[in-house]
């Protein structure tokens, strides 16, 4: 299958700011972004509401990294950071196409804000709506029942 950007030259740092240039654009503020060694996490807020994008990185000690694919010989230390970072850079890209092409939908009419962002939108716990709805629409799907509206008020 074909990988977005997955030769890209463009440094997550540039693909950083590029996505902060976009959510300006289309009137985004109080961005912020982090990382570690295994997440990046992009947030801003809009339409009065807090939007969280958390974006997962490779393990650098996955095989695809510390060997050559074709004979699965040990890279160097510098080939896997390398190769790493490729990865992290493809992943730095692809994020910043969706959030572009998210705000683009929802400034030309295609969709509304809600819609599109509706997963990465934090409720007041923190969580993202995402983070909160997939364990109860995993368990409908199990049980073939609508989760309680109010689950204290059970018996």
């Amino acid at each position: 299958m074909a990988q977005y950007a997955k030769d890209t030259s463009v440094s997550c740092e540039r693909s950083r700011a590029e996505i902060e240039r976009t959510l300006q654009r289309y009137d985004a503020d109080n961005f912020m972004y982090g990382t570690s060694s295994r997440q990046a996490i992009i947030a801003f807020t809009m339409a009065s509401r807090q939007i969280k994008f958390i974006l997962e990185l490779p393990d650098p000690q996955l095989r695809e990294f510390t060997h050559t694919p074709a004979r699965g010989n040990r890279r160097t230390e510098s080939a896997v950071y390398e190769a790493w970072e490729q990865a992290c850079r493809q992943r730095w890209r692809a994020l910043a196409l969706v959030i572009k092409a998210k705000m683009e939908a929802v400034e030309c009419g295609i969709s509304v804000f809600e819609d599109e962002f509706m997963a990465n939108i934090v409720l007041p716990g923190g969580q993202t709506v995402s983070e909160f709805m997939t364990p109860q629409i995993e368990q409908a799907y199990l049980t073939g029942r609508m989760p309680a509206l109010l689950p204290m008020l059970e018996d």
